[in-house]
């Protein structure tokens, strides 16, 4: 796996590159990092297979974010001008979180860049539910754990650590960021797969129920048990043969 760099827009954007097959571009969840996905599937496998693309979004892990502000919208420009940096006109994707909200933004403003895509605990807008987690999100509520684990992602120390919770803090007021309506959600035009969790906190499985009814091929599938984050640990192996059938285009093999 190399390690990039590439300046886009206001930022040196950090991405990680292997393979050379159809591309597939994976998006991680907010205070996340590239590396995350790790912990899903098995990269080497994956990458003589598919070309992998994973960025360390804006302000996460290598990437830089000198204005201190951050909008999941801009993200999503940032990652078409990686798309295009690299070459790539048209991509599979998986997101997650962040990064899922990330592919809306992108599917709905470049809708032929996206060939494929997962959204995994992704949502049209934020849930009161998600914005009084959100309102909580300060360093002071943060164990040593969690302190442990942001720095073993983020490298460019404590004031990146800090700026990502502040985000996270001003996503609670911010609604038009996150607005998609059926009118506009129904311009995506990738086959796409929604993911929940029945037990999120952040995002009830109800908004995933929009999404599906407003993409117009789109599949949904909500996983038992599963919270915000259920593509990790016991849900991994299911998740990574579904996700990658429904990549693959092998819709009847597209389930648990």
């Amino acid at each position: 796996m190399s390690k990039y760099s590439a300046a886009i827009h206001d930022i040196e954007l950090s991405y990680e590159v292997r393979g050379h097959g159809e591309p597939l571009l994976l998006l991680h969840g907010f205070t996340g990092a590239g590396s995350d996905w790790r912990q899903v599937f098995d990269l080497d496998a994956l990458a003589r297979e598919f070309q992998l693309i994973l960025p360390d979004l804006r302000g996460h892990g290598g990437s830089t974010n000198p204005s201190g502000a951050l909008t999941i919208r801009q993200c999503a420009l940032d990652v078409l001008a990686l798309l295009k940096h690299l070459g790539l006109e048209r991509t599979l994707a998986i997101g997650y979180s962040l990064g899922g909200n990330t592919l809306l933004h992108l599917a709905t403003r470049s809708p032929q860049r996206v060939k494929r895509m997962v959204l995994v605990a992704a949502a049209p807008y934020y849930p009161a539910q998600a914005r009084r987690l959100m309102a909580a999100m300060t360093e002071e509520s943060r164990s040593p754990a969690e302190w442990a684990e942001m720095r073993a992602r983020h490298v460019h120390g404590d004031a990146q650590i800090r700026d990502l919770w502040r985000i996270g803090r001003s996503f609670a007021d911010s609604y038009d960021d996150m607005n998609f309506t059926p009118p506009l959600l129904s311009t995506i035009v990738a086959p796409t797969l929604v993911v929940n969790g029945d037990q999120d906190p952040l995002y009830p499985p109800a908004l995933s129920l929009e999404l599906f009814q407003a993409i117009p091929d789109a599949r949904l599938w909500i996983i038992p048990n599963g919270g915000h984050g259920p593509i990790f640990g016991e849900h991994r192996e299911a998740f990574a043969r579904t996700a990658l059938a429904f990549v693959r285009g092998s819709q009847a093999a597209a389930s648990p």
